[in-house]
């Protein structure tokens, strides 16, 4: 999943959403949506593709998880067959600061974590606190 908006502009960045990271483009805003982002993540695992989401919507600044967006859950909710495993990425901050157009050779180290699924009548606010702690887990331990 990639934001549209930063991923189509110039050629490379076009290239790589494209042609190297095989990328599903969202719509960041929702005034300007066409296509629920959701049913694009659904659509995808039901013809068997595996995402890798930034549950956070953003690149953050490193050090510390932002608060989840819905989007995450909504695809929990809708497929709570799904396993969500986290993955703390130590260095990625500085591998793809934000504004940076391509990324920055350096070493980065990847956490995996339990998968997480949604509990039936769990509450969003619940479910996205709870998956940003089994994140969070991994970057301390």
């Amino acid at each position: 999943m990639a934001a549209k908006d930063y991923w189509s502009r110039g050629g490379v960045r076009r290239f790589l959403i494209h042609r190297v990271f095989h990328g599903l483009l969202i719509e960041r805003s929702g005034f300007h949506r066409e296509e629920n982002p959701v049913a694009i993540m659904l659509h995808a695992l039901d013809a068997g593709d595996s995402l890798i989401l930034f549950p956070e919507g953003t690149r953050g600044r490193g050090g510390e998880a932002q608060p989840f967006k819905a989007g995450v859950f909504h695809l929990a909710e809708a497929r709570p067959d799904v396993e969500l495993v986290p993955a703390w990425i130590d260095n990625a901050y500085r591998v793809m600061p934000k504004g940076a157009a391509l990324p920055i050779p350096l070493l980065c180290s990847v956490a995996f974590g339990k998968p997480v699924h949604w509990e039936a009548g769990e509450r969003r606010a619940e479910f996205l606190e709870r998956a940003r702690r089994a994140l969070v887990e991994l970057g301390t331990a």
